[in-house]
């Protein structure tokens, strides 16, 4: 999972929530050309691009306050969950199980890096998967990115 460090969470995560919204995952992809880091929010209603904007504009300030962050060259983006939510903590694995998801996993399993099924849930670690073929699980520390698949 692409996920930011605790110490950009622990900038940004009040900073969203004294807007009044969830926080629901931090993206830091720093392989391209320019760091990108995106952060997706939510509330019950949706999110809108206004909501998007004043969201960017107050976590932008507290990094920019926060002397160990303030000097790094990053793009910042907010943006809503989508209909394909990235699911980033277990928690976030046991709120949506039953649903279907895409997981691609950092290292291969019995030959294949990507799966899809219901989520059944989180055990000891892993995630328990209804695919076509079989109930797999999956380890949670292999899960490079987990997403939901819109219900058909």
């Amino acid at each position: 999972m692409i996920k930011a460090s605790k110490a950009i969470y622990d900038v940004v995560r009040p900073a969203v929530e004294a807007l009044g919204y969830e926080l629901v995952g931090i993206e830091h992809i720093t392989g391209g050309r320019q760091p990108l880091l995106r952060i997706y929010i939510d509330l019950p209603g949706g999110i809108t691009a206004d909501d998007c904007a004043q969201t960017s504009r107050q976590v932008n300030a507290a990094l920019m306050v926060e002397p160990t962050l303030s000097k790094r060259d990053y793009l910042l983006e907010v943006s809503s969950p989508g209909i394909d939510r990235l699911l980033f903590e277990v928690e976030d694995f046991e709120r949506f199980t039953g649903r279907r998801v895409r997981v691609k996993l950092a290292a291969p399993i019995d030959n294949r890096r990507q799966f899809s099924g219901e989520l059944q849930g989180v055990v000891d670690g892993h995630i328990k998967l209804q695919t076509d073929e079989a109930t797999i699980e999956l380890p949670l520390s292999q899960i490079e990115k987990a997403r939901l698949q819109e219900e058909l």
